[in-house]
């Protein structure tokens, strides 16, 4: 009889925990993890070409579902390719599971080429680090990796699996042990009755919903039910500046996101005597900003209705009927009108929110674009959206790429500027090589708008070097042609009427589609 391997056990350890998934750029030290798959067909292996598009992928996978892929790795250096979308997936409480793959552990005393502290590199965007130190821990740590990403709300794990314990026979029949699951359905926070007291006592209440599943602050019950509060109390309410995940569209409260720049985002917040906070952190400023506090809420005007990435949606309908809310009125709301002319980012936002289908799902990345659609979404037809949560930019594709795999019987949008996607633009033979109902939507104004933003603030000039720099017009990216040779299909639009004919075009047909948009 045959024996299984240490790399066998593992993969059969993650999928008997649910995980079917499995975004993988492998290198020498993973091919008994690589030659192991073949026994999995349960597991669905994704070639990315470059790490950060599988760590990307596998946040948007992990967005919508709920659950963990897992991300196949080369060594340290190939963890530290795809240490930003992990960053941005920890922003957003995505549970991932990382398997590593190291040298043979007798090799490691050597200091090879490739050698390096992985777990020094893991540590900072995992919740859990691992190192498998035997064949017959292979199975275990596993299993273990998936109770640990879905802990605390959500996080990523890492596994780090030297390749002569991947090739090594298991000795002993794995035995796992299965605890209580790990709850993520509890709904934490403070006791509701003083929650309840303090608004009722409160003048001016502003609501900051933070983004996550289906029953969180930005999943459609939660909102109905901040809607309620907020005709009963004379409130406002808005979305955190980035959320991980938000239900949009008609039939919902139209909350736009808290701004980005601090001036606008004070004018919301400094008037409140109550900043509630549900399933979001403090406000902070993006950047440090002189002038401003980097803290926009004190402790005292703030009150915590849920901790990120916890279920908030029934305790809000319970402090809604306790007050005596009215029931939530959706309001009446029709699709933009079709817009003319050149492209502009309010045309594009409204060409966008006219022509999405129902049911839709749109990975935003870019200020550009990204601000004047979330506006424009509220009354497009119900849709989910992605933002970048931890600001890493090269997330915005290979997001789009985890949630089409995820929900495969859902449009995918990605709503991206022409900069950051440059990132991780090798996403693009991955869709095409799984032939990914994506449609990339690239605004093409061949500069680093948010850089010549923040220069230009307070009225300052935008000087001939940071012009320079701050340029990607010499020379112009041939979106199209770039597409075109990683398999996509592609066109170019550079008016309204041009982009609602091919946007029409790419959702009329299945597999990827590129628009560039001249802006």
């Amino acid at each position: 009889m045959k024996k299984m391997t240490g790399a066998e056990a593992l993969w059969l350890a993650l999928a008997g925990e649910g995980v079917d998934t499995c975004f993988a750029n492998p290198g020498t030290t993973e091919l008994d993890l690589v030659r192991a798959l073949e026994q999995r067909d349960e597991i669905r292996c994704v070639v990315g070409l470059q790490e950060n598009v599988c760590t990307g992928a596998a946040d948007g996978y992990g967005r919508m579902l709920g659950r963990p892929a897992a991300t196949l790795l080369h060594l340290g250096p190939g963890f530290a390719n795809g240490i930003a979308n992990l960053h941005n997936a920890r922003r957003a409480r995505t549970p991932i599971v990382n398997l590593v793959g190291d040298h043979a552990s007798w090799h490691l005393p050597y200091d090879a080429p490739l050698t390096s502290d992985i777990e020094s590199l893991a540590r900072p965007v995992s919740g859990w680090v691992h190192r498998i130190d035997s064949v017959d821990d292979s199975a275990a740590a596993a299993a273990e990796a998936v109770r640990q990403s879905v802990a605390a709300g959500g996080r990523g794990t890492t596994l780090i699996f030297p390749a002569d314990f991947q090739a090594g026979d298991v000795t002993q029949a794995a035995k796992i042990e299965r605890p209580g699951a790990t709850s993520t359905s509890a709904e934490g926070g403070p006791d509701t009755a003083q929650c309840i007291e303090r608004l009722r006592a409160a003048r001016r209440v502003v609501f900051l919903l933070g983004g996550g599943g289906e029953l969180s602050g930005l999943g459609q019950r939660a909102q109905r039910a901040t809607a309620r509060l907020c005709t009963l109390l004379g409130a406002q309410a808005y979305a955190e500046t980035f959320p991980s995940r938000s239900e949009r569209g008609q039939g919902l409260p139209a909350f736009d996101r808290l701004p980005y720049f601090p001036e606008p985002a004070r004018e919301v917040l400094d008037a409140a005597e109550l900043v509630v906070l549900v399933g979001a952190l403090p406000p902070v400023t993006y950047f440090g900003y002189a002038g401003h506090p980097s803290l926009l809420v004190d402790a005292e005007r703030l009150l915590v209705i849920s901790e990120p990435g916890q279920p908030v949606a029934g305790r809000l309908e319970e402090m809604a009927d306790a007050l005596g809310a009215p029931a939530y009125q959706a309001a009446v709301s029709s699709l933009p009108d079709a817009p003319e002319g050149a492209l502009t980012p309010a045309r594009i936002a409204a060409v966008l929110a006219r022509e999405l289908p129902a049911g839709a799902i749109v990975s935003v990345e870019g200020g550009t674009c990204g601000y004047p659609f979330y506006a424009a979404s509220s009354a497009a037809r119900p849709h989910t959206t992605l933002t970048n949560t931890g600001g890493a930019i090269g997330q915005g594709l290979p997001v789009a790429m985890g949630a089409a795999i995820a929900c495969p019987e859902r449009k995918v949008v990605g709503l991206l500027s022409d900069g950051s996607t440059q990132y991780t633009i090798q996403t693009l033979w991955s869709l095409a090589h799984e032939n990914l109902d994506v449609v990339v939507l690239i605004a093409a104004n061949h500069q680093y708008a948010i850089l010549r933003n923040e220069l230009r603030r307070d009225g300052a000039a935008l000087g001939t070097r940071a012009e320079a720099l701050t340029a990607l017009d010499h020379p112009r990216i041939d979106w199209v042609g770039l597409a075109e040779a990683y398999g996509v299909p592609a066109t170019r639009a550079h008016t309204a009427q041009e982009l609602t004919e091919q946007l029409q075009r790419a959702f009329g047909r299945s597999g990827p589609a590129l628009i560039e948009m001249a802006l």
